[in-house]
């Protein structure tokens, strides 16, 4: 199944897209898209549902981040040889853990909003993984059946807050508008292989990266096991996963996002994001 929020920022429903390409919405179905909706039980109840028994929504409607109830943003860093070696730093010996905050979160088609004090926005396609039922200290051969599903995001990183300020990567993570998530959650039942999906993004129709799941240092079962060892992993929890090279900061010179530019992006089977990249003016004065 693929899975959407559909609606305004602060007021999506849930539905899905139908064989045909057709959204539906789920609003009398399922409060939303989260909780237990992600377990196997309830999404096998989903399936059940004939989706030419929901109202259709408009094709044009804006579509929101494609998980609800996200207590946790997880980011994996370093974890694609090839983007290690042009960042300049070693392939670390455990997986690199950094926290988004989850007021970072939006839709896959939501602008880039550039920080003030910005001058290093960068761009970073990943693969997410969506956290479908609780696991802790899960082992990597039972890790996948705590996976709801599978997702786009863009981890958009402001390296200059990020490197070169004192304290921890989080702060270069956790602006407003630096984690899209969507178009859909996509079940895993539809990802026979989450270590196999070619994945690309472009600025301004410039082909940046163009990657594949294969690289990942540590793949999905071994991460989602990895963090279940540090903390539980919650029904709506994010993971993302690292990202293939081509950022920014890798360019020779480093090439950053300003207003104005587009950002596209996706991976095999899971959907495209645009963004729109534009400057924060809130509490600017006229």
């Amino acid at each position: 199944m693929k899975l959407i929020r559909h609606g305004a920022p602060g007021a999506e429903r849930p539905g899905l897209i139908d064989a045909d390409g057709v959204r539906r919405d789920l609003s009398g179905v399922v409060p939303d898209i989260g909780g237990d909706t992600l377990s196997d039980a309830g999404l096998a109840a989903l399936r059940a549902v004939d989706p030419a028994t929901l109202p259709e929504v408009s094709a044009g409607a804006r579509l929101g981040p494609c998980v609800a109830g996200t207590g946790k943003f997880v980011c994996i860093g370093l974890n694609y040889a090839d983007h290690a070696a042009e960042s300049g730093l070693d392939v670390p010996p455990e997986p690199v853990i950094f926290m988004k905050a989850t007021s970072a979160i939006c839709g896959p088609d939501d602008p880039i909003v550039i920080p003030q004090g910005s001058e290093k926005t960068d761009w970073e396609v990943e693969l997410a993984v969506i956290i479908g039922t609780r696991a802790k200290y899960v082992s990597e051969a039972d890790a996948m059946a705590h996976v709801a599903g599978y997702a786009v995001t863009n981890d958009v990183s402001e390296r200059g807050f990020q490197i070169e300020r004192a304290g921890q990567w989080t702060k270069g993570k956790s602006c407003d508008n630096f984690g899209q998530i969507g178009p859909w959650l996509v079940t895993r039942d539809e990802v026979p292989d989450p270590q196999n999906l070619p994945m690309w993004l472009t600025v301004n129709g410039e082909k940046m990266q163009d990657g594949s799941t294969r690289t990942m240092v540590y793949g999905v079962a071994h991460v989602v096991s990895y963090l279940s060892q540090f903390m539980s992993l919650h029904p709506g929890d994010v993971i993302s996963t690292g990202t293939p090279p081509g950022v920014g900061m890798g360019q020779r010179p480093p090439r950053y996002l300003r207003p104005g530019d587009v950002v596209e992006l996706g991976i095999e089977g899971l959907g495209r994001q645009r963004q729109d990249v534009i400057a924060d003016d809130e509490g600017r004065t006229p």
